[in-house]
């Protein structure tokens, strides 16, 4: 994460026998405690009388949001109000469920909850981000403003990629808010930020596969490593689901492995075709789990999955960092299917992608299981020809 030269300075402020005060501007400073506590602070006078106001700990409220707050503070005493006596009617409103934190709480209940693992925990990183800016605020006094003012903040600390993710979580939480006649109106919907184009996982063309499979078998990996990785572009799943996958989710007498809703990016139970080729790979991990639940075991620990960095190490340790990653293996056989003209409802039903247009999401309900069977053959077999000899032929002809 970015930082300024100022809030470096902050950052790097350690404990010390007695609290003390590291100033900031215009009368706010940093009060760290002797038990380490970092807190932003802003001593006043109003009506003859000295306060001192606790803006936020530090670094949950950051440098920024902490001088908005400030300027909020100093207004209210040019208005002739006490910024002690403000904070506090806020802390009752926050009670009453008007305030964006307290939606956003609600929304996370009644929709996140309801999504993949990997969204909760998405969703509940950029509401921490959110919060410190705009989570006090009645959710009808935010307006475009406040909303622009957070993601240039996070965009300048952070990175342009964090800030367009705030911006769609925030706009969700509005749209949450106005279905439910919280909100009038969503002031984040309008609002972009430029993002830098991504440039995707890195992945092989047909021709470059034969020479990573040799590294594959080269390198003096665990037998059960080098399986994860022929399965993950057999299969192209994405790797977490390949790597915390158990017994239970295989029929090898039907040849059909069925992923969880819980484990899967859009919360719906997928299933996987099982080519020949797959089976038998999954025979031979079966032997090397050794009893325990999971396909991949951890090493010196059968309770547990192997872990998720297992699989990017392995692909750097042959020399592929930069140059392909497990994700990439979803690219490549996409590509590669693509290109030899298998319908793309049926490459995507594999892929397990949720289609966008909502119409067409409505009544595409096909499963397209005896194509995907027969697709999902094809290229197991022609990854063996890539293996054997390294020739590549037409994918359809290799089924032949």
């Amino acid at each position: 994460m970015a930082k300024t030269e100022s809030d470096l300075r902050f950052r790097k402020a350690r404990t010390k026998d007695k609290a003390y005060k590291i100033g900031d501007r215009d009368g706010m400073y940093l009060y760290v405690s002797t038990t380490g506590a970092k807190s932003w602070r802003y001593d006043y006078r109003h009506a003859g009388k000295r306060y001192t106001l606790t803006i936020g700990l530090f670094p949950d409220v950051p440098l920024a949001a902490a001088r908005k707050e400030l300027q909020k503070a100093r207004e209210a005493l040019a208005r002739g109000e006490n910024p002690t006596l403000l904070k506090q009617r806020e802390k009752q409103e926050r009670k009453s469920g008007d305030t964006f934190r307290a939606i956003g709480e609600s929304w996370f209940d009644d929709v996140v909850l309801k999504k993949s693992k990997s969204w909760q925990s998405q969703a509940r990183r950029e509401l921490k981000r959110i919060y410190p800016y705009i989570g006090a605020t009645r959710i009808k006094d935010v307006t475009a403003g406040d909303v622009l003012g957070m993601l240039k903040d996070v965009e300048k600390n952070v990175s342009p990629h964090a800030a367009e993710y705030v911006r769609k979580m925030t706009s969700l939480v509005f749209e949450y808010a106005v279905r439910s006649l919280r909100a009038n109106g969503n002031p984040a919907r309008s609002l972009r930020v430029e993002r830098p184009k991504s440039k995707g996982h890195p992945h092989l063309s047909l021709r470059e596969i034969p020479a990573f499979l040799k590294a594959v078998e080269k390198e003096e990996a665990k037998a059960g490593t080098k399986l994860a990785a022929r399965l993950l572009l057999m299969l192209f799943c994405r790797k977490q689901e390949l790597i915390k996958s158990k017994w239970a989710e295989f029929d090898l007498n039907g040849a059909t492995w069925e992923i969880p809703g819980v484990r899967m990016k859009n919360g719906q139970t997928h299933i996987v075709p099982l080519s020949l080729q797959a089976i038998e790979y999954l025979k031979e991990l079966k032997k090397l789990a050794n009893g325990s639940e999971y396909v991949f075991p951890k090493y010196g620990d059968p309770k547990k999955p192997m872990g998720l960095s297992t699989m990017n190490v392995a692909f750097h340790r042959i020399g592929y960092g930069g140059k392909f990653t497990p994700h990439g293996c979803r690219a490549t056989a996409s590509t590669a299917l693509n290109e030899a003209g298998y319908r793309v409802d049926v490459i995507e039903r594999q892929l397990s992608h949720v289609e966008k247009d909502d119409v067409r999401r409505a009544y595409n309900r096909s499963d397209y299981m005896a194509e995907r069977r027969q697709m999902m053959q094809d290229w197991a077999n022609l990854l063996d020809g890539l293996t054997e000899g390294g020739k590549v032929v037409p994918i359809k002809s290799a089924a032949a």
